[in-house]
């Protein structure tokens, strides 16, 4: 036993030599590829930001979002875990989870600022065509109608205008600018609003008349979407109480019998069971969301 106990300590020290070459390995990978998701999600965040004139440098949305996953981190493993070693690999692991969809926050509330953004554009726009109109039976030109725009509108849309009149004032040509709005903007109402613009200008058609049924046609369309939230508000609400109600309850158990609740997350019964009802959560969220959105 004596002369085999160096070449035990040999394959044991080249063992632990491997599993730390391994881990690093594996870890200098990880790095690099936060770091590269990092400046993605940087750039994608600042650009959404910049297009809504909302001019947040891209590190301070890293640092919220870092924060966030630090703090979602620390809350789902001192929840969850033990100092068993499957205590500690469970808590990890939920607090890994909770980390990366608290990493997703920053760019959820700016997908929902961006979308409420556009929801204000689209009912201002039928004001602006119609200012447009106007405008244009009055003998004014084009610029000079978007230019009216600016004057009378509100933001977003006397903001977007402007930067339209922008561009066109420092070299770039008329269609690429209303191109370039509606890369930024998007949106049908405003994709018919710029191909029609465009056609009118190739054909020489009546952009008065164009502009006056484009008008009708998204107020049109704004009732009967605004009618559709009215009749779909109570399938919302269901939607929302239903989400919420597993929460609430929980919070209220924790609150009424602490240790129990404890006992409760630190049990592998307790974990799968909370793992289902997120998982059956977010499939009835998906489910209610796809019956009351409806397109017009």
């Amino acid at each position: 036993m004596l002369t085999n106990e160096p070449q035990l300590v040999l394959y044991a020290a080249l063992a632990a030599l491997a599993t730390a070459g391994i881990s690093w390995r594996i870890l200098s990978l990880l790095s690099i590829g936060m770091q590269r998701h990092s400046r993605q999600y940087a750039a994608s965040a600042g650009s959404q930001l910049e297009d809504m004139f909302l001019f947040i440098p891209s590190h301070r949305i890293i640092e919220l979002a870092s924060l966030l996953a630090v703090v979602a981190f620390g809350l789902g493993f001192l929840l969850s875990m033990d100092f068993s070693r499957f205590g500690l690999i469970r808590g990890a692991l939920i607090g890994g989870m909770a980390a990366a969809g608290a990493w997703r926050i920053p760019a959820l509330m700016i997908r929902i600022l961006k979308h409420r953004r556009l929801l204000r554009f689209n009912e201002q726009l039928v004001d602006a065509l119609m200012t447009m109109s106007n405008a244009l039976k009055a003998g004014f030109s084009i610029m000079q109608s978007f230019e009216a725009v600016v004057r009378n509108g509100q933001n977003p849309i006397a903001q977007e205008f402007g930067m339209v009149l922008q561009q066109i004032r420092v070299g770039v040509n008329f269609e690429q600018a209303l191109n370039n709005l509606h890369q930024r903007i998007g949106g049908q109402d405003l994709e018919l609003f710029v191909l029609s613009i465009e056609t009118a200008r190739q054909t020489g058609g009546s952009l008065t008349e164009v502009l006056e049924k484009i008008a009708a046609t998204i107020r049109e369309r704004v009732r009967i979407e605004h009618r559709i939230r009215t009749l779909t508000a109570m399938g919302r609400l269901q939607g929302i109480v239903l989400g919420c109600m597993p929460l609430l309850l929980g919070i209220a158990l924790f609150f009424m019998d602490p240790q129990l609740m404890t006992s409760f997350l630190q049990s592998s019964a307790g974990i799968t069971t909370v793992m289902i009802i997120v998982a059956l959560e977010t499939a009835g969220f998906f489910v209610i969301r796809r019956i009351i959105r409806i397109e017009v």
